[in-house]
């Protein structure tokens, strides 16, 4: 196991698509930081502020962003998601395009439209070879926006994004991506994929906590978005508590209306350095090494692979079938057992990560075909 990571050797953790476990590092420095405010209180806040500024930075790193100030930290992938749906100035006739299989995050936000006049126009993935061609097939001239994820969360189908994002800026449709099951498994650069929205919450691959998310705004665009929420963070002269004139910020903080989540702000932090420190062709390099081994495995058991096998169609989800069985609970049976696995898109879902050891691999498909010999 990863120096980093201290699972229980009962656990064979596959699951990282849906909630990660915490690195060491992260688990001490959200360790320490209670220590620290049960003790001192927020006697150390300029301190903390240090470690939001730190979070920033990384995370524009992390995406290829231009500035820390290009980041704003919420609650949720969700809020992201809806700060562009409610933020864009719509009229009776536009229409957007999405992919029918997202998940609710990125289906009920766009269809939450539909009252003031949007039409909503969905892929079915089943139905087609080419994805990017197709989703483009679905644009028209009063087409505002592209919604997808970067790596469908059922079957883990990842899209061209680069392509996409060329082909929507070159017809003046805006793209926006969730970015939730590719970020941390995936090298990303805003430089060779330039969409105009990009929303990731922590929990998943970035291996960090629930209830934090990155989300970027092409900064031109920042000022078109209407405002849904306010508070006290989110104005331009943050301290200026008395003063009537207040203004949005100017940089992405304008999205943050009220106070910063620190304790996940130092979990995600941690979790981050260490994503950098391993490097994100690195960690990609690895993830794709244990989805091969896993295709073997799964082959050679005689499964049914759901998830592409073309490597650039794919990322960290693996989900198989086996003909004949109930999935729901063929999954409520490994999951006793002690396989951190998921039931999505038809079938059984494996996650791996890059620090997973490739005898958990090995042990998993051994353990499903033992679950089936014993059921008969």
């Amino acid at each position: 196991m990863h120096p980093d990571f201290d699972l229980d050797p009962d656990l064979l953790y596959l699951n990282h698509a849906a909630i990660a476990p915490w690195p060491q590092r992260t688990v001490a420095a959200v360790a320490g930081f209670a220590a620290e405010q049960g003790r001192l209180g927020s006697k150390r806040y300029p301190v903390w502020l240090e470690v939001e500024q730190r979070l920033r930075e990384r995370a524009a790193r992390l995406i290829g962003a231009d500035s820390a100030a290009d980041i704003a930290l919420l609650k949720s992938t969700s809020e992201g998601l809806s700060f562009v749906a409610q933020g864009l100035d719509w009229q009776p006739g536009d229409n957007l395009v999405s992919i029918a299989q997202e998940f609710p995050s990125n289906r009920i936000v766009w269809e939450t439209l539909t009252e003031r006049g949007v039409e909503q126009r969905s892929l079915d993935l089943a139905g087609s070879k080419e994805p990017e061609a197709d989703l483009l097939g679905l644009c028209d001239a009063r087409t505002r926006l592209l919604a997808v994820s970067w790596v469908q969360y059922g079957r883990g189908q990842r899209l061209d994004i680069a392509r996409l994002a060329k082909d929507c800026r070159a017809r003046g449709i805006l793209l926006c991506l969730d970015a939730i099951q590719g970020l941390g498994a995936l090298p990303f650069d805003l430089t060779k994929s330039p969409v105009d929205f990009l929303v990731a919450d922590g929990h998943k691959w970035l291996l960090g906590p629930e209830g934090l998310a990155l989300f970027w705004c092409r900064p031109e665009l920042r000022q078109q978005l209407r405002l849904t929420e306010f508070g006290w963070h989110m104005v331009e002269d943050m301290g200026a508590f008395d003063r009537p004139d207040w203004q949005p910020a100017a940089s992405a903080r304008r999205f943050e209306c009220g106070s910063p989540n620190m304790l996940g702000i130092h979990a995600l932090e941690a979790s981050l350095s260490l994503l950098e420190e391993t490097g994100a062709d690195s960690i990609a390099s690895a993830i794709e090494a244990r989805i091969g081994r896993l295709i073997e495995l799964v082959d050679q058991a005689g499964f049914e692979l759901l998830s592409p096998r073309l490597p650039t169609r794919r990322a960290g989800i693996l989900t198989i079938r086996i003909a004949g069985i109930d999935q729901q609970w063929l999954y409520q049976q490994l999951m006793k057992q002690g396989l951190m696995c998921a039931s999505r898109g038809g079938g059984l879902r494996f996650s791996p990560h890059f620090y997973t050891p490739e005898e958990h691999l090995e042990r998993a498909i051994s353990l499903t075909k033992q679950t089936l010999s014993r059921s008969g």
